[in-house]
């Protein structure tokens, strides 16, 4: 029997205030890169409570989704001493807006700093980017690519994911 192809799940955020988007600066095995707000989807939560609990983790800022910007597919491939690491993603990016950063908030393991970056500034990084879906993101937001937040349907079965139980 082979293994059943399991894509990873993840979220971003695309915040742009006043012609800048806000990006996090990460340490990763490739050293550190530039990435939008993202992260994996915890089990029992919607794509879109994701990217507001990966955005206030990594920035300090509490996100307000207003649409889907879109969703992604990526493939990376990592060689290391142990053998190849081959992941694919299924990324649900999402817009919105934030406030200020919650003071004395501690950013999530990794992150060293945030930046608010022109759209310029994002495309002559692209070698720092942790991702092409960085760059990509930006673009459809840019163009005004938007969807509705009702695009990404959470059945109410995800509050009873057997994970989020035993955490209580």
């Amino acid at each position: 029997m082979t293994e059943r192809w399991k894509p990873s799940v993840t979220v971003a955020a695309v915040i742009e205030r006043d012609g800048r988007f806000l990006l996090v600066e990460e340490h990763t095995p490739e050293g550190l890169r530039l990435n939008n707000p993202a992260g994996h989807l915890d089990p029992g939560e919607s794509p879109a409570q994701g990217c507001v609990r990966e955005t206030l983790e990594e920035t300090a800022h509490l996100l307000e989704p207003t649409a889907l910007v879109g969703v992604y597919l990526s493939r990376f491939v990592r060689s290391s001493a142990s053998g190849t690491e081959d992941i694919t993603y299924v990324r649900f990016a999402f817009c919105g807006t934030v406030g200020p950063a919650i003071d004395g908030r501690t950013l999530d393991t990794g992150i060293v700093r945030t930046l608010w970056l022109t759209p310029e500034e994002v495309r002559a990084s692209q070698e720092r980017h942790r991702s092409p879906l960085v760059l990509q993101c930006m673009e459809d937001y840019l163009r005004g690519q938007r969807f509705p937040l009702s695009m990404v349907y959470s059945d109410p079965s995800l509050q009873g994911a057997p994970e989020m139980l035993q955490k209580a």
